[in-house]
């Protein structure tokens, strides 16, 4: 029994205690700032020369501040620029951008490939606004994602693009010539491209044309939710077909390309398309175009969101590899400069699921790491300071075969509901590393720490 003076005594202790409580939450730091600008739309007008060879016109692109702290200005990549830098009076860059609006632009920094506008006042929270900018692009001679195949003008990382701040600050990191240094939000694109009637231009997202002036067609591609945009130019060959799940595809090759290997990436196409989205859930870009050619080695194959370039062969292509990146990048992003094993590996991982391929003797089939750095979550910086050698082995074999191993530790139908509601909870929105490891370890009761350290995932 307590008396009633030592009742009183710990009612005014207990009082004392909860008044102390709004000051030690208000304390705690405060959340970390959202990725912004965010919700970017891009509202595009380019007229090319007489070959494709050469773009101008002009670009909007309107945004929403969704960080508390004022925006007081952008970044806009030009990583057209990434493999030419600022070029010579001679042979300036390949992308140039001028007579800016709505802000007010710095020197171009980041070998060219980075340009700040100063905004004329701060954007509040939640906010939006808009700038403007001509654009200028020169396709480069050279076989390439960004170049020329004869006649056939490729246009992928061309258009300027948003970048992104985030709790680790600017996102400015460099072109290293290989991987991808890419790191963009979801956002619209409308896009209008004036170009001669003899030249075909696939493009990304849904695209209609029409004649414009006497010899030339006006091609208009809008897209929702993408991440970049991307189009060609040619002399293109071209068949469409729809699959058993409704994405229309539309293949599109030069005629050099070897017959079997367009019906072949035709088939891959097709097949896994509706494969990965009843996997990961329904593509959602409505049409795909499949863009291929038999010279177009000096990149390989390179994935855009609703359009893929494809070196194809009479006995294959990269056709699977590159539509998984739909998901693993396109639909569920990730900053491919700081994680690249979140598009890579999963990509592979995807393609050899779907290949059916045995993965079951993966990592005997190479040296079981390179070195004793070499891990799976390393950022590009790592691989390019002396360790490029390690990328493919380490990102695209070691990382997709985790990924096999998780599988064989979680289940296979574990892992599906786990890849499905993974994609889902971040569908057109970033991905970190830890963000997976969460959404792993919530379908298991298993403490997965020693597999992620086993197989270097940190």
């Amino acid at each position: 029994m307590i008396s009633l003076r030592l009742r009183r005594a710990l009612l005014l202790a207990l009082a004392s205690v909860l008044l102390t409580v709004p000051q030690t939450a208000a304390a705690q730091p405060p959340p970390a700032p959202a990725a912004t600008p965010d919700r970017p739309s891009y509202e595009v007008s380019l007229r090319s020369d007489g070959d494709g060879s050469r773009w101008t016109g002009r670009q909007t692109v309107s945004f929403r501040n969704s960080s508390r702290t004022p925006l007081r200005s952008l970044d806009v990549r030009l990583w057209g620029n990434g493999t030419d830098g600022c070029g010579t009076p001679e042979a300036p860059s390949p992308v140039r951008v001028g007579r800016v609006t709505g802000g007010t632009p710095r020197p171009l920094t980041v070998d060219c490939t980075a340009l700040q506008i100063d905004l004329p006042a701060p954007l509040p929270y939640g906010a939006r606004t808009s700038i403007s900018f001509d654009v200028e692009i020169t396709v480069p001679d050279r076989v390439h994602r960004f170049g020329k195949d004869g006649a056939h003008r490729y246009l992928g990382n061309a258009l300027p693009l948003l970048s992104v701040r985030d709790a680790q600050g600017r996102h400015l990191d460099p072109d290293f010539g290989f991987g991808e240094s890419f790191y963009t939000l979801a956002g619209d694109f409308r896009v209008r491209l004036d170009h001669p009637s003899d030249l075909v231009a696939p493009a990304t997202g849904t695209t209609t044309r029409r004649a414009g002036a006497p010899g030339r067609t006006v091609t208009t591609s809008v897209a929702h939710g993408v991440r970049d945009f991307a189009w060609a130019a040619g002399p293109f060959r071209s068949k469409t077909v729809t699959t058993p799940g409704g994405v229309r595809l539309n293949a599109y090759w030069t005629a050099a390309t070897p017959v079997e290997g367009v019906d072949l990436a035709l088939k891959d196409g097709a097949g896994s398309v509706d494969a990965f989205g009843k996997r990961f859930g329904r593509y959602p870009y409505g049409e795909l175009d499949l863009v291929m050619s038999d010279n177009l080695d000096g990149f390989g194959s390179m994935e855009f969101p609703g359009l893929v370039l494809l070196w194809t062969e009479s006995d294959g292509s990269g056709a699977v590899h590159e539509i998984a990146h739909q998901w693993f990048y396109g639909i569920v992003g990730n900053d491919q400069f700081a994680a690249p094993w979140l598009d890579e590996s999963f990509a592979q991982y995807a393609n050899q699921s779907y290949s059916g391929e045995d993965t079951t003797t993966c990592w005997e089939d190479q040296p079981m790491w390179p070195s004793t750095t070499a891990e799976i979550t390393r950022p590009l910086s790592y691989f390019a300071d002396g360790h490029r050698s390690e990328y493919g082995r380490v990102v695209y074999h070691r990382g997709a075969c985790a990924l096999h191993d998780l599988e064989r530790a979680l289940g296979t139908p574990a892992m599906t509901a786990m890849l499905r509601g993974y994609v889902r909870d971040r569908w057109q929105g970033v991905s970190t590393t830890a963000d997976f490891k969460r959404a792993a370890q919530a379908a298991t009761s298993r403490d997965l720490t020693p597999f992620w350290t086993e197989h270097r995932i940190n």
